[in-house]
């Protein structure tokens, strides 16, 4: 954990607007503006970067990914700028929490993976990287997003510890947990081998 030093007014407007930043919906929101229908009744319902895929429209599916992952790091790279090291922290957690529990959608959001993988890119680049690296190689053997998304949480803290970003393995590691925790119907899904492949479109 860092050292917290900024004064609590501060980290907890800053908790608030990282919060609401997360909270955006872009999936659902891109989906409806393109004319692709409501995301939380296709597919998975989820409304993360893999079941926008499932409506065949790969440029949606990007677009989810990059503004899902964007809005973790554009959160925690103002705070660090604005407030310091211990508001970056403050703001990875609350935008992560945005976007698995967000306002709009009265709190049932996704499962955090994009803006998991966005959080740690501004946090620490290289850890970032390799965590995309580590999604990619397991999703390129696997065709299974939700695999790829468990091995990249789940070794992101033992990244980080091994590079020496130990003030920033507790928050690694509970946002691993989340990850984890929502991906349990995938995990169960997996052990029956009934988990869909990356690029299924919905029925």
């Amino acid at each position: 954990m860092p050292d917290f030093i900024s004064s609590p007014v501060a980290l907890l407007v800053v908790a608030l607007l990282a919060y609401l930043l997360g909270s955006v919906p872009f999936g659902v929101v891109i989906t409806r503006a393109m004319g692709l229908g409501d995301l939380r009744k296709i597919g998975s319902g989820n409304i993360g970067a893999t079941n926008v895929l499932r409506t065949g429209n790969k440029g949606a599916a990007a677009a989810t990914l990059i503004l899902d992952a964007a809005k973790g790091g554009i959160a925690v790279l103002i705070a660090r700028t604005m407030v310091g090291e211990d508001a970056a922290q403050v703001a990875a957690l609350a935008s992560f929490l945005g976007h698995l529990f967000p306002i709009w959608l009265r709190f049932k959001g996704g499962k955090g993976v994009a803006t998991f993988l966005g959080i740690l890119l501004a946090l620490a680049w290289p850890i970032g990287l390799m965590a995309c690296a580590t999604w990619l190689v397991v999703a390129a053997v696997s065709r299974i997003s939700s695999l790829s998304a468990l091995a990249a949480a789940g070794l992101a803290p033992g990244y980080l510890a091994f590079a020496g970003y130990s003030e920033m393995v507790l928050l690694a590691l509970l946002l691993a947990i989340l990850v984890w925790v929502r991906h349990a119907a995938n995990i169960r899904r997996m052990r029956e081998g009934t988990e869909p492949r990356i690029g299924k479109k919905a029925a």
